[in-house]
């Protein structure tokens, strides 16, 4: 029996991963440094820096898979009516 091959991951979702694992990063060592200097001026410029890049990445993914699924959807709704053209029982009712 064969397995199935497995597709890669799309570019845009490994941006994404990317992005979200540099965005933890920043968090936890800005944490970090605060907790050790004692000093929050850093959650002033580091934290917002940090997401206003995450939801630049995640507006440009979710645009990305709406234009996406507009392109599917049709095409999916398509194939479906063809499958499903037998008459249904109670068409007049």
């Amino acid at each position: 029996m064969r397995s199935k091959k497995r597709n890669p991951p799309e570019f845009s979702k490994k941006i994404f991963i990317g992005v979200s694992i540099v965005n933890l990063f920043v968090l936890i060592f800005a944490c970090i440094m605060i907790w050790r200097t004692m000093d929050l001026t850093p959650l002033s410029y580091l934290i917002p820096a940090a997401a206003a890049e995450m939801a630049t990445a995640t507006g440009f993914y979710y645009r990305k898979a709406q234009k996406e699924n507009e392109l599917k959807i049709p095409h999916y709704l398509a194939q479906n009516t063809n499958d499903n053209e037998a008459p249904a029982a109670d068409e007049n009712i």
